[in-house]
């Protein structure tokens, strides 16, 4: 076993998750050697072409991983690793959100600027593809240059940004990817949204956290609402343009907005989450020229950091 490759307890956790092959359209190369391959490139950010030939071929690598990114796989394992762990008992449910920005290599740009071919039927989508062909035409919506592929502009030149949920010991609970300028009040309810961890048992999957803290990015009449709705406490410090309007307006201001400063010190760990996914090289800088693939390279990234705390 290599250094970063699957130990035999993670694989034995992942191997009753892992897709198999119809029989009609020859076998898959073995799963554990590729997703070796797989986490190895994101954890170096190595070229495709150029993974040590322990792993196999590296087109059949990386055909196996923008395949997965497309299908949904890597989001299905993390799921599947979540609610292990949820029935366990071992997810804290006082989660933090954040966002961090990150530089998109030269090797991002250039992606095609036609859309991709339409995703395939919803009937056809539960079944297993098992030809490049077949996975070709289910790649998700992209296209239409830089923007169409979440590539920001700014100072620094083309950015993406991660937006995130991350439970109380550091690990990743949702993921969002967008083009760096986008504010991060304008994903936290998609990212709210996308909280969705599966019971082993019966019953719906979870999806409501016990509390929540974030910065005054998160700071609007919209963010509050929604958390209240929900019935979510939460810890967001108020904006001081927005203090010195309610004061402005006297009585008619309101009461100010409660703020537990105790929870709020629990935030850091959503910025140890970003710190530990960013160890991985091709996260910390995206190489890749799909959204959905940078997307599938996180979620990989995510999916370690579950196994292995």
């Amino acid at each position: 076993m290599g250094r970063g490759d699957l130990t035999d307890a993670e694989w034995e956790r992942l191997r009753p998750f892992l897709p198999v092959s119809n029989r009609r359209c020859g076998r898959w190369r073995d799963h554990r050697q590729v997703i070796d391959g797989i986490l190895h490139r994101v954890r170096t950010g190595v070229q495709w072409r150029d993974l040590p030939e322990r792993f196999g071929p590296w087109k059949t690598v990386y055909e196996r991983h923008r395949l997965w990114s497309a299908d949904g796989t890597w989001e299905r394992l993390l799921q599947h690793v979540q609610a292990a762990a949820d029935a366990a008992g071992e997810i804290d449910w006082d989660i933090s959100v954040d966002s961090t920005i990150v530089r998109a290599h030269h090797h991002a740009a250039g992606a095609r600027t036609e859309p991709p071919p339409v995703p395939a039927s919803k009937g056809d989508a539960a079944r297993t593809p098992a030809r490049d062909a077949v996975a070709e035409s289910r790649r998700p919506p992209g296209g239409g240059g830089a923007g169409g592929e979440d590539l920001g502009r700014s100072r620094g030149g083309f950015t993406t940004k991660l937006h995130l949920s991350a439970d109380g010991r550091c690990r990743p609970l949702s993921l969002i990817v967008t083009p760096g300028q986008r504010a991060d009040c304008t994903q936290f309810i998609a990212v709210m949204e996308k909280i969705r961890v599966p019971r082993l048992g019966p019953g719906r999957p979870r999806v409501r956290p016990e509390s929540l803290a974030a910065d005054k990015a998160y700071s609007n009449g919209l963010v509050r609402e929604y958390l209240r709705r929900r019935g979510i406490r939460h810890a967001i410090p108020e904006k001081t343009d927005s203090q010195a309007a309610r004061l402005r307006k006297g009585s008619h201001g309101g009461r100010p907005p409660g703020f537990d400063e105790e929870r709020y010190k629990k935030r850091n760990t959503v910025e140890r989450t970003i710190n530990r996914l960013k160890q991985s090289r091709a996260v910390a800088t995206r190489y890749d020229k799909r959204r959905y693939i940078y997307l599938g390279t996180t979620t990989a990234a995510a999916l370690v950091i579950w196994l292995r705390t």
